[in-house]
């Protein structure tokens, strides 16, 4: 004996309403994750002497620090070019600012 299970169809519109409402979902998960920065004051960017702005390193401190080094052209820097922010494996989850600098600074080859 074969039995046969209904067969469920969605309605366009609830399809629909779901796809949008999900895209809204993934859009807002996205700009949250792109807004989280490192601060200055962040525990392992003082461990690292992090500044947002690498015109405000100290040099006394860092004597490694050469003008021109910015966290945009070092080669541990995760975004496309002329981004203002980036990825970096130092602060997984946040992101550096393209003109800051820290003691990690390697040259993008």
């Amino acid at each position: 004996m074969k039995l046969n299970a209904p067969t469920r169809t969605l309605p366009r519109r609830v399809f629909l309403m779901q796809a949008a409402g999900a895209a809204v979902a993934v859009a807002a998960a996205g700009s949250a994750h792109a807004q989280a920065q490192v601060a200055d004051t962040d525990a392992q960017a003082v461990a690292l002497g992090y500044k947002a702005d690498a015109g405000k390193v100290d040099k006394a401190k860092y004597a490694a620090y050469k003008a021109g080094q910015i966290c945009g052209n070092c080669a541990l820097f995760q975004a496309a070019a002329g981004a203002a922010a980036g990825g970096c494996p130092l602060f997984a989850g946040k992101q550096v600012a393209a003109k800051g600098w820290c003691s990690a600074y390697a040259k993008k080859a």
